[in-house]
């Protein structure tokens, strides 16, 4: 016979917490290590930006030595005459290109206080400067000229070291880099992720490649339509700002709209008042043919990136970046698309091995 009382609930043993010390300090490190890497990319943006910007370089490179390498030629050989051709490309622009841009840079020096005293007189500015008052500002800010020249002078000098470790570090990425990455595939990637992480660097490859040799075609499309438009127009240092135009264009939408704006005021100061019209309406059609044609070919079909998408990398990373940022902003959305796209299909797949890979990038 049972002692327990009839109706008497049984007692029911007390329930065990399921988070566990161990899994707190888990939590905790993973917070820590997520902060101290934001911290440490905020801290070494300069950084960051030369290794991405040698990494793009190389891969564009990279792109050159495999087309010469799938002719025969041997890789280290391939990769020697890219960089000697590259080379002589650029002394060749700058034998022919720099006497000029130097000469026309000197002379708009020389004319830039008629040309300012021309455009203070127009009504435009006039009624401008009554709203928002430029001259007041620029007297406020006349004082702390010799501290911006200082500023300027050292900018040009990190500039130039920029440049210089930018070289560098897309050579040694071009030489070194294929090797590292085998490396890194066969010793640290387990054999179940290794196809997808071969895929995934493939796209990724491919993608580049195609962004940057169409973004290439867009610049000088720009550069050489505009210094033809200036040099119709009779406009002076049309050389400079036909540069400046084509570079524009590195710049996602921005960068175009931008340098269209400038260069119509130019035009308005130095020709009058038809001429800026034609050139205004040049840049209303030029801006609907890159965008509207060129960057799309590029950009969905090369990278397959939503317009949208690229303007909120754009406005992010230029804040994070500056204007190399903005650069930067489309072969990094592009990267970033990929991987989760590979990540979407592991979730859907639940990392079964022999799952069907994703469709690759055009």
């Amino acid at each position: 016979m049972s002692s327990d009382r009839p109706g008497k609930p049984a007692s029911v043993p007390p329930r065990r917490s399921q988070v566990s010390l161990a899994t707190v300090f888990t939590v905790c490190f993973g917070v820590a290590l997520a902060a101290a890497l934001v911290l440490f990319l905020l801290k070494t943006r300069v950084a960051l930006l030369l290794t991405l910007g040698g990494a793009i370089a190389a891969v564009a490179m990279d792109h050159a030595v495999e087309a010469l390498a799938r002719r025969g030629l041997r890789r280290p050989w391939a990769i020697a005459a890219v960089l000697c051709g590259l080379l002589v490309v650029w002394l060749a622009l700058g034998f022919l290109l720099v006497p000029p841009i130097v000469s026309q840079a000197r002379a708009l020096t020389a004319e830039a206080p008629a040309l300012w005293r021309k455009l203070h007189d127009t009504p435009l500015f006039a009624s401008l400067d009554s709203r928002f008052h430029f001259l007041e500002q620029l007297r406020e800010s006349v004082p702390g000229a010799a501290t911006a020249v200082s500023t300027a002078v050292g900018g040009i000098v990190s500039a130039l070291g920029g440049i210089l470790a930018f070289v560098f570090l897309a050579v040694f990425m071009l030489v070194f880099g294929r090797d590292l990455a085998a490396t890194f595939f066969a010793e640290v990637v387990s054999p179940a992720s290794r196809e997808r992480a071969e895929r995934i660097a493939s796209n990724i490859y491919r993608a580049m490649g195609g962004y940057l040799g169409g973004l290439l075609g867009i610049c000088v499309i720009n550069g050489t339509l505009t210094t033809v438009l200036l040099v119709i127009l009779r406009t002076p240092f049309f050389l400079p700002l036909g540069i400046l135009s084509g570079s524009s264009s590195l710049v996602p939408y921005a960068g175009p709209l931008v340098s269209g704006a400038t260069v119509t005021l130019f035009v308005l100061v130095t020709g009058g008042g038809w001429k800026a019209l034609a050139a205004a309406i040049y840049f209303v059609l030029y801006g609907q043919l890159e965008g509207n044609v060129l960057a799309p070919l590029i950009y969905r079909r090369a990278v397959d990136v939503n317009p949208l998408v690229t303007l909120l990398a754009i406005l992010f990373l230029a804040e994070f970046m500056g204007i190399a940022g903005a650069i930067l902003a489309v072969p990094v959305a592009a990267a970033a698309q990929i991987v989760m796209r590979e990540l979407l299909l592991l979730r859907r797949t639940g990392g079964k091995r022999g799952a069907p890979s994703a469709p690759p990038d055009p």
